[in-house]
């Protein structure tokens, strides 16, 4: 390849140091990692370490600021997405944002719309299960129309157990003011992206949530929720991080079909031969009797196809990283846009509302709403500044 986008990694966590192994690997032929920002002297030293050669900066201003790097991905504190996505803009660097977008939307929305002032730029999410080949491919089934139009969506994602100690490991962890929520923010984005990315946007959402319900934290540890796409299709979404043996299981309901995931890994998608309501109308009374006795032939109302793929960890996020960069040298059409990210957002958004007024929310909620909702908790943790 005969040019690379010179990348800088701001923030040398779990997440910044793997993208950097997966370039330094050739896992990702696009891009150099030319240089590293992180206010822990612990991890600057450990970067240099890793990977001799690459600049290293304590400030990420003074990164940018430096003109070693054109593009950069932020692996920081949730809060700290749209500020430095922001702040890279207005010097005319690439950015590709971490999940999630932000903790609230209106300081996502200021980022999609400053973003959307600098087009020649390219601005991404690290949306990486939109590469997972099984949720592709249910994406076009459902966007095909071969389940029909959809009825009812359920996912149980309780695969996300996290001990005491996990929380425990720093002060900003599980917080209104550090971390902005529990397991809808942490944990469960790459659900709530895949969940409308495949089934749409909802309406509006009604949600019980329980906050330190197993845990000694004061964000949610367990959510439930349902949402009203409109016209009678209906969805739920139960998440947790107390099941030690969880359940992922995920659903999507069609009046001319249905698909159900297991694990993330195998999913059966049933076909109807007619639509339901055809199916319903074509029923005589006295055959009634056959749909519950060995006399019925499935082959006769639906088809069964497994789907299963294997895929290897990592090379999602690989592929993210690859088509970021595909997409600043020749324009290659991002697979997550950087402003889809208010999506997600905006749902965790209305499900916190939801649990915390115990009253349906629109998806066109009162941003200022929540946000006085979301500053009352941070101040009774008395440890963080409010937002604005």
């Amino acid at each position: 390849m005969s040019r690379k986008v010179r990348l800088g990694i701001v923030g040398f966590g779990n997440q910044g140091s793997q993208y950097a192994a997966l370039v330094a690997d050739g896992r990702v032929p696009n891009i150099d990692v030319v240089a590293i920002a992180d206010t822990d002297p612990g991890r600057r030293d450990l970067a240099a370490e890793r990977h001799p050669g690459v600049a290293v900066f304590d400030d990420y201003a003074t990164m940018l600021e430096s003109g070693a790097v054109e593009a950069v991905v932020t692996t920081v504190p949730h809060y700290l997405h749209p500020q430095m996505g922001i702040q890279a803009l207005e010097r005319g660097i690439h950015v590709l944002v971490e999940k999630p977008a932000g903790v609230y939307t209106k300081q996502v929305r200021e980022l999609n719309e400053f973003a959307a002032s600098k087009p020649e730029l390219t601005f991404a999410i690290m949306f990486n299960q939109r590469t997972n080949p099984l949720y592709r491919r249910l994406k076009q089934i459902v966007e095909s129309g071969e389940i029909g139009a959809i009825r009812r969506t359920n996912w149980i994602i309780t695969t996300w157990y996290r001990p005491q100690a996990y929380y425990d490991q720093s002060d900003w962890r599980a917080t209104w003011g550090g971390e902005g929520g529990g397991v809808l923010v942490n944990q469960a984005p790459h659900n709530l992206d895949l969940w409308q990315w495949i089934c749409g946007v909802p309406e509006k959402v009604f949600a019980k949530a329980g906050f330190g319900f197993r845990r000694n934290i004061n964000v949610e540890d367990e959510v439930v929720a349902v949402v009203d796409y409109g016209g009678g299709a209906t969805g739920t979404f139960t998440t947790a991080t107390h099941e030690l043996v969880g359940t992922d299981r995920f659903e999507i309901t069609g009046d001319a079909g249905k698909i159900v995931v297991t694990d993330s890994k195998t999913a059966v998608v049933t076909r109807y031969r007619r639509s339901e309501q055809e199916i319903n109308a074509s029923i005589p009374t006295e055959d009634i009797w056959k749909m519950t006795s060995d006399q019925f032939d499935p082959n006769e109302y639906y088809t069964h196809e497994t789907l299963e793929f294997d895929t290897a960890w990592g090379g999602q996020h690989a592929t993210v990283l690859e088509n970021f960069a595909a997409n600043i040298l020749d324009g290659t059409p991002l697979i997550a846009p950087g402003s889809d990210g208010i999506l997600g957002v905006r749902l965790a958004n209305a499900i916190h509302l939801s649990a915390w007024t115990g009253k349906e929310v629109p998806m066109d909620f009162d941003e200022g709403e929540f946000l006085a909702e979301l500053n009352k908790r941070i101040a009774e943790e008395g440890i963080f500044p409010q937002r604005s």
